[in-house]
């Protein structure tokens, strides 16, 4: 059987989905936080081409006040350490949406702040991980957002 990197591309080899995250929140330490597994992370990532470096995301999560979220953003893969591992960074818009479904996400924490400065309830997110491929459709990520939120989720590739 040919591994995914020699077979043919197709439209939905460049799709992935990334779940079951869990998070820690270093700096600022905030006890009162929702944390842990109770984030119900969930995305769509798309690359922009099958031999490109970037794709783009968009997803959902409960922030750090349990309020729903929407995530919009990019990802870029820096180096590739071998054909396993991967080291990444995702750049993102976090936040309200048109759709009531993310009408709370302002209700607490900085992005009540950012509500009541611009408007629009939103955090900019900046994440580095490390991404270990255990198969060519599953894989394993440890990074952090900035300042310090220790994150660990699943990727799973079609």
């Amino acid at each position: 059987m040919e591994s995914k990197a020699e077979e043919e591309p197709n439209e939905l080899s460049l799709y992935s989905v990334n779940t079951g995250s869990f998070l820690y929140h270093l700096v600022p330490y905030d006890p009162d936080s929702h944390q842990y597994f109770g984030n119900q992370y969930f995305s769509v990532e798309r690359k922009f081409s099958a031999d490109s470096d970037y794709s783009f995301m968009l997803g959902t999560f409960l922030n750090s006040q349990a309020n729903r979220c929407m995530l919009i953003g990019v990802r870029k893969d820096w180096y590739r350490v071998n054909s396993k591992l991967v080291i990444k960074g995702m750049y993102s818009y976090a936040g309200e949406f048109f759709i009531d479904a993310f009408e709370d996400c302002g209700d607490g924490g900085i992005y009540k702040t950012s509500k009541e400065k611009v408007g629009v309830a939103f955090a900019p997110y900046i994440y580095h991980a490390a991404q270990y491929n255990f198969t060519d459709y599953f894989g394993v990520e440890a990074g952090f957002i900035l300042p310090g939120i220790i994150v660990m989720s699943m990727q799973w590739s079609f």
